[in-house]
């Protein structure tokens, strides 16, 4: 007999639905997910405006939701949970999804399940292609997140290290709107980048050489800051300031890596998160794990970003190792600020 969980995610600028069924026997699948970004809406203010935020994942939420349902040919009687995201996140968007999500669930009289957001992040490559076997080294870089984690099972976390300020998504935007880019900055600056030259200035790689996993970017955007003052008024000068930015960036989430891995003994590492997208990590990180005889896991590009696929899928992987705290709630709180070892 499957079970079938309904995810709703909205912890910031992306409202995020979607069905994940777990079978007998076998991983979870897929059935269906709808995303709707808000880019469109947070642009003229160069980042996410939090009311606005809550506000539009009023309007999407429910829509979405039937649209997944219609996809995969289901009814709401067809549900057997119903999964939100407690945190982190901005706390009135988090209170949008929750709010529509145990609701739902007490009217249903189905359990309500709550989760993480980054363990969403952190499991979503099992529903790629090429999933992972346990244990491996996982690159959480979400958002305004950095992490290093050794992961030897579902709800077996070690942290081995963490950004101590900025985080690798912040260092992308934030450079990204020093250089006049549109948000979200971190894409636009990847794409200005490919036509740059990465040795052209000569910026700093924090922590690099500190002999342990943990990160930091703040000194990185200042040094960006600097450089972008004295740039000629030319796009070749931008464009060489958004390489050299992003190769800074990539070294050190590279190195720390293959840190990370030597120090475990691992020989699988698994990168999630937004900045997973990004195409320079990606190839670096292949051809590094390939010459070490790593394996190596991304989820696919369209779960890389915040999506409502890792929320259902970490509450059925929860469930499926007894570890969900599914109840039948008609009340809930959520978690703005949740560090995942407290999970």
């Amino acid at each position: 007999m499957s079970w079938r969980v309904l995810g709703f995610e909205s912890s910031c600028d992306e409202t995020g639905v979607a069905l994940v069924e777990v079978p007998a026997a076998g991983p979870p699948r897929l059935l269906a997910q709808a995303l709707h970004s808000q880019i469109e809406l947070h642009q003229d203010y160069g980042g996410v405006v939090p009311e606005l935020a809550s506000r539009d994942h009023i309007r999407r939420a429910l829509p979405l939701a039937r649209s997944v349902l219609q996809e995969a040919a289901l009814a709401l009687r067809d549900l057997d949970a119903i999964a939100y995201t407690q945190g982190p996140g901005l706390a009135g968007a988090l209170l949008v999804g929750a709010g529509v999500a145990v609701t739902l669930a007490a009217a249903l009289d189905k359990p309500s399940i709550a989760v993480h957001h980054l363990e969403g992040h952190l499991l979503s490559p099992f529903l790629s292609s090429d999933p992972p076997d346990f244990p491996f080294v996982c690159l959480l870089v979400s958002g305004g997140h950095t992490q290093l984690m050794r992961v030897d099972g579902v709800g077996r976390y070690e942290l081995l290290g963490e950004t101590i300020d900025d985080a690798a998504g912040e260092a992308f935007d934030k450079s990204a709107k020093l250089l006049g880019l549109p948000y979200p900055g971190g894409p636009h600056l990847a794409k200005l980048a490919e036509k740059g030259r990465k040795d052209a200035f000569p910026l700093p790689r924090p922590l690099l050489h500190s002999g342990n996993l943990d990160f930091s970017f703040a000194g990185l955007k200042t040094a960006v800051l600097t450089q972008s003052r004295k740039l000629e008024a030319s796009e070749g000068s931008r464009a060489d300031l958004a390489a050299s930015t992003q190769a800074a960036i990539v070294e050190v989430l590279l190195k720390k890596s293959m840190a990370a891995l030597k120090m475990t003994g691992l020989q699988r590492l698994v990168v999630a998160g937004g900045v997973g997208a990004n195409r320079s990590l990606r190839e670096q990180l292949q051809r590094a794990c390939d010459r070490r005889g790593v394996r190596l896991h991304f989820p696919e590009l369209a779960l890389c970003t915040d999506n409502g696929a890792m929320i259902a899928l970490a509450a059925a992987m929860r469930w499926q190792a007894g570890l969900a705290c599914a109840s039948k709630a008609t009340s809930f709180e959520v978690r703005p600020r949740w560090p995942l070892g407290e999970i």
